[in-house]
């Protein structure tokens, strides 16, 4: 991209006049570019607070979905969906929400609906993991494409270890990661709480008999 940007610049430079025409998109380039950077970090973060059930969020962003919904992918049961909505500004990389086994990964084609509508989780473009939680609870974390994002990116593997330092995978440009929960979990969100990636603790699950 980089050296794109400077392949336009220096001949715009050299033989467009007047000189504040070749300044303005100079000044552009160097938008775009620092943009594009700050979306693609991919920082490494270390959550060092209480582990006992406890489900991290899964990305930056905002809580636009809190309720009891069915969850007929993987679950086939009710379950607390918790969804958490990215900008553009906000870092796309996706931690594990929970430390366990990953059960099962999918991919799906889908619409690119804007996030915000409730059905973009079934009917837009999204992949979804399913994890076993160390004490024998089930969740399932589904990453959401939205009107922007065309890319989603899985790190996740069936049979791998999730630690909650670890990156789930990626969303490019795009939009919104959903948690399905046991029902009976207990929530420490609401509706528009902010949350960070890999640090802010969301819910406790249920204590397994």
């Amino acid at each position: 991209m980089l050296l794109v940007l400077t392949v336009l610049n220096v001949p715009c430079y050299l033989f467009i006049r007047p000189r504040w025409i070749p300044l303005v998109f100079l000044i552009f380039s160097i938008t775009l570019f620092a943009l594009i950077v700050n979306f693609f970090r991919s920082p490494r973060r270390h959550y060092d607070g209480d582990t006992d059930r406890m489900v991290l969020s899964s990305v930056d962003g905002k809580v636009v979905a809190l309720e009891k919904t069915y969850e007929g992918e993987y679950l086939k049961s009710e379950a607390i969906q918790l969804s958490v909505f990215m900008t553009p500004l906000n870092v796309h990389a996706n931690w594990f929400p929970v430390q366990g086994r990953v059960l099962y990964t999918r991919h799906h084609k889908g619409r690119f609906m804007s996030a915000y509508l409730p059905k973009s989780s079934t009917d837009n473009e999204r992949s979804t993991i399913a994890i076993e939680t160390d004490d024998g609870n089930v969740i399932v974390a589904r990453q959401v494409a939205g009107a922007i994002a065309r890319r989603i990116v899985t790190y996740a593997q069936e049979g791998e270890r999730a630690e909650f330092d670890d990156h789930l995978g990626f969303i490019k440009f795009g939009s919104r990661v959903d948690l399905f929960l046991p029902i009976d979990s207990e929530i420490f969100v609401k509706l528009g709480d902010k949350t960070i990636g890999g640090i802010t603790p969301v819910a406790r699950l249920p204590r397994k008999s």
